[in-house]
């Protein structure tokens, strides 16, 4: 079927949940991506942080078609290698002692919130509030709208689960003002992705750990976005004094297959028994084994050196763009390779703009246009997505 065919099916037999240009992507190497015209594309939205080694890195690709040949599918009522030696690398890497797989980030951190009641459940003590951030997303479930800040996101299910409490990020007293008795946890996005590159202060995020300690709760952090490298750290808390007692990761974690995980210290982790809480897909095989060969890449390639190098040579380039469009250009949001760039208006209609000129991105929180590029990144390819933004920066400009 042709690209006219294709999208007129898709119209006809998919959810008409998302909003896309009329292109169908056919295929894609590194940074760059096809469709089925032939037109190229540079992706710098990367899957919403998910292709951190671009598309098809060969290493990836190499171990979904091994492991695919021997076992592609083991229930979890069995072991298999690839979930358990992956695990032991997560608990290497970060500040937990167990894992818990499952198939994406809202079904991760759902399993956090649960795991954060049943916690004080065991100790006999009813604590099953949650509180959570304005401008926070975290899922689409039931569940994680709730735990979600962005009312868009919310209006159509209420009422939701009624047991959320809201705060505002990098507001500490708000926290402090949303606890009472029934706090089981306080759930944060070190760095908000969807809220339009948020990032957490110090003073925040290490008040808020502190604050924990204080009330005997626990700190959830949701690093689904800007974890796994993401901030040039292997884990977002890692720039940040502080560890959380359950840590949530998803998409890059699989390079580009589906895989989330729970990851929490002993103390905590213990209290899911048998039977608490379970999956069919979480942790396959195949997803475990790109996962494996993705951190294998992250590490042999020193990709987390190269993404702090890439944050300093994108926010020179932004801060040379802010000088020519200074009315234009309201702020300037970098952190590793999360960068968002807040614009006076017409975000939307810069992304498609960018589309037509080959650079695929996305625009959030109303006019912050947000790029999450591939680890791998180039000078030359983000030198070619400032070219394209100075030209439509300084059409839109005249025209004012």
């Amino acid at each position: 079927m042709n690209t006219k065919e294709l999208i007129e099916n898709e119209k006809r037999y998919l959810f008409q949940t998302y909003s896309q240009p009329a292109m169908v992507l056919d295929k894609g190497k590194g940074m760059k991506v096809w469709d089925l015209e032939g037109k190229l594309y540079y992706d710098f939205i990367g899957g919403i942080a998910v292709n951190s080694l671009g598309y098809c890195h060969p290493k990836v690709v190499e171990a979904i078609e091994n492991q695919s040949k021997k076992l592609i599918h083991c229930s979890n009522l069995f072991y298999h290698a690839p979930q358990i030696i992956l695990a032991g690398k997560l608990v290497e890497l970060s500040c937990g002692d167990k894992v818990f797989f499952g198939n994406s980030g809202a079904e991760v951190n759902e399993g956090a919130i649960k795991l954060a009641v049943k916690y004080f459940k065991e100790q006999n003590k009813d604590k099953h509030k949650i509180i959570y951030m304005k401008n926070s997303f975290h899922g689409r479930t039931i569940a994680t709208l709730a735990a979600t800040g962005k009312y868009k996101y919310q209006k159509d299910y209420l009422a939701l689960l009624p047991e959320f409490k809201q705060a505002n990020f990098n507001d500490l007293d708000s926290v402090k003002e949303a606890f009472d008795e029934k706090v089981a946890a306080v759930l944060v996005e070190p760095i908000q992705g969807e809220g339009g590159i948020n990032i957490g202060t110090p003073e925040f995020i290490e008040g808020l750990r502190k604050f924990c300690d204080e009330k005997g709760i626990l700190l959830i952090f949701d690093e689904i976005q800007c974890g796994m490298g993401r901030t040039g750290k292997m884990f977002a808390y890692q720039n940040y004094n502080v560890e959380p007692d359950i840590l949530t990761i998803a998409k890059s974690l699989g390079g580009g297959m589906p895989l989330g995980a729970i990851i929490a210290k002993d103390s905590t982790a213990s209290v899911f028994k048998p039977g608490d809480h379970g999956t069919t897909f979480g942790g396959n095989p195949v997803v475990c084994a790109a996962a494996l060969a993705n951190l294998q890449v992250l590490e042999e390639e020193d990709l987390l050196a190269k993404c702090k190098e890439k944050e300093v040579y994108f926010k020179n380039k932004f801060e040379e763009l802010k000088e020519k469009y200074p009315e234009y250009i309201k702020e300037i949001r970098v952190l590793g390779l999360m960068v968002g760039l807040e614009v006076e208006k017409n975000g939307p209609e810069i992304v498609k703009k960018c589309v037509e000129e080959g650079i695929l991105m996305n625009c959030t929180a109303g006019n912050v246009l947000r790029f999450l590029p591939p680890l791998i990144v180039e000078e030359k390819e983000i030198d070619y997505l400032i070219e394209i933004l100075d030209k439509i920066f300084k059409d839109i400009t005249s025209k004012k």
